[in-house]
């Protein structure tokens, strides 16, 4: 993983980690700074540490190259992109993304990502959000994850949203496939999660505890119920507060039970499927701060659906 490394001078000896980010990188905005320590992607002598923290003279701050490049032209617009809308007010949408599309482009002139249909449909929706490429967007789901996602229709309502994910008010409820043999009716995964060591398209499980003293992962916590048991695959539920990059699918492969077709953490590939079996299905939000109340579902897509028949 690229990373740009900075030295703290003397100036700035006491500053706090974000606003020493501020002065070391020019035109990097707060909201920014504040994204990449919230992603851990800022560390101090090898650490990762809070915001608030304070800085030495001659320390190393080391940020990962794509939270310093300048921010990138903003996606672009797509009317005649199809988009499924599963809850729409003043506010809020909720949106449908079906598997094998890209939440958001890697770079502005990119299209063909949900964001592109977004912007296309609803112009009102640049400028607000995380950066220019996800407009709206509280959250995004994998290239291959289908299913639901909240987009905010204003600044306000974004700023309300993004609280509720953080604060674990904004439910998110998933479907998954993977082989039933063994696995519990219902549980939870607890391991945290860290980058993975050496490969850096995966996410790494820490079940043992000195991989938690190792690599400070994060807490991170996955609760299941099965649906329905067909054959060799179960359908299963999952409830999960704020999910990290990866996490549901890291979680069941360390208990030994990877999604359908998810080849990068040990699933078989199968016939018809052709990406891992994880389904974004429904998320609600109880209201207020000015934010409607929705709770909008997506129905299990077709290639899962043919696993688990019922």
């Amino acid at each position: 993983m690229n990373e740009e490394r900075f030295k703290v001078t003397p100036e700035l000896a006491g500053a706090r980690v974000d606003k020493a980010v501020l002065q070391l990188v020019p035109g990097l905005s707060r909201a920014r700074v504040k994204k990449a320590i919230e992603a851990r992607a800022v560390r101090v002598n090898g650490r990762v540490l809070a915001k608030g923290a304070l800085v030495a003279a001659g320390d190393e701050i080391t940020i990962t190259a794509e939270h310093t490049l300048p921010a990138s032209a903003p996606a672009t617009p797509t009317p005649d992109a199809p988009l499924v809308v599963r809850f729409e007010s003043a506010t809020v949408l909720v949106v449908d993304k079906p598997p094998g599309m890209p939440t958001a482009p890697l770079r502005g002139e990119e299209v063909g990502t949900l964001a592109n249909a977004l912007v296309g449909h609803y112009p009102e929706l640049a400028g607000i959000g995380h950066s220019p490429r996800e407009p709206g967007l509280i959250h995004r789901l994998d290239n291959e994850t289908s299913g639901v996602l909240v987009v905010a229709r204003t600044a306000a309502a974004f700023d309300v949203l993004a609280d509720a994910l953080k604060e674990h008010v904004l439910e998110k409820r998933y479907l998954l496939v993977c082989a039933e043999d063994g696995l519990a009716d219902d549980g939870s995964i607890e391991f945290p999660i860290t980058n993975h060591p050496k490969d850096k398209r995966r996410v790494y499980a820490c079940i043992h505890p000195r991989d938690v003293m190792r690599y400070e992962p994060r807490a991170a916590s996955t609760k299941f119920s099965v649906v329905r048991r067909v054959g060799k695959w179960a359908l299963v539920e999952v409830t999960v507060a704020r999910a990290l990059r990866h996490q549901i699918r890291v979680h069941f492969a360390a208990i030994d039970h990877p999604l359908a077709g998810d080849t990068l953490y040990g699933g078989v590939e199968v016939e018809g499927l052709g990406r891992h079996a994880l389904h974004a299905s429904r998320v609600s939000y109880a209201g207020g701060d000015g934010i409607d109340a929705f709770d909008a579902t997506s129905p299990l897509p077709d290639d899962m659906a043919a696993l688990v028949p019922g």
